[in-house]
């Protein structure tokens, strides 16, 4: 299954480090290198897991962690800090983080840990999306239409997983290339046109009796619908 992880960490040699030995083990990794803009996106973004530093420019790691906790965000949290005394920990976990791992760590480490804390049991709802007739399994990489097996490659199931697990919202392209590519990935624009062009070639054009599921709204962007 898909696992995505935000780091929220002002350090760009740690934070570029984790992301690069999470996405060799299979993770999806945004990172965000000062408070605020970690908030937002920890708030208007869906993440299994968030890494998160205390010292931050902006906003700091506590004050993320109780902001997100106040408005019901309950995804788990992992706070790095430099920090290490027995009241620093306590208070991060107070203000509402998971877990606490104290500078510098083995990343081998930070990889247990973050293995432990998404390791959660799924119900079948949550491991499988539904919009119409087209269902997406999130365990096995399985898409159907129709009863119809659909033959995806690896970004156009997570574009189509981001739009399905968004239903009926219409979605930037903006918010497509943070969620579905990497920060530092070198896409232009179009390329999102040319992976919702070739979305409709498998969900929507053989299936000429059906109504069609993906839409684009010019100016705005593009919408799956429920």
């Amino acid at each position: 299954m898909l696992v995505r992880i935000l780091i929220v960490e002002d350090d760009h040699r740690i934070a570029n480090t984790i992301k690069k030995g999470l996405e060799q083990e299979s993770f999806l990794v945004a990172v965000s290198y000062d408070g605020q803009e970690g908030f937002d996106f920890a708030s208007s973004e869906d993440y299994d897991l968030i890494v998160l530093d205390l010292m931050l420019p902006d906003m700091d790691g506590l004050t993320i962690c109780r902001k997100l906790r106040e408005i019901k965000i309950h995804t788990p949290i992992l706070i790095l800090t430099a920090k290490g005394q027995t009241q620093d920990k306590i208070e991060g976990l107070n203000s509402g983080a998971d877990d606490y791992l104290v500078k510098p760590f083995s990343f081998e480490e930070l990889l247990a840990r973050i293995k432990a804390l998404t390791r959660r049991p799924h119900s079948i709802a949550e491991d499988t999306l539904k919009a119409g007739d087209l269902i997406l399994d999130k365990n096995t990489f399985s898409v159907t239409r129709d009863h119809t097996q659909l033959k995806l490659s690896n970004k156009e199931f997570m574009l189509l997983q981001f739009m399905m697990e968004h239903s009926g919202n219409i979605l930037t392209k903006e918010q497509i290339m943070n969620h579905v590519w990497s920060y530092d990935s070198d896409i232009l624009p179009n390329t999102i046109e040319v992976y919702i062009r070739n979305l409709r070639r498998k969900v929507d054009l053989p299936f000429v009796n059906k109504s069609p599921l993906i839409s684009t709204h010019r100016g705005f962007g593009y919408k799956i619908e429920k």
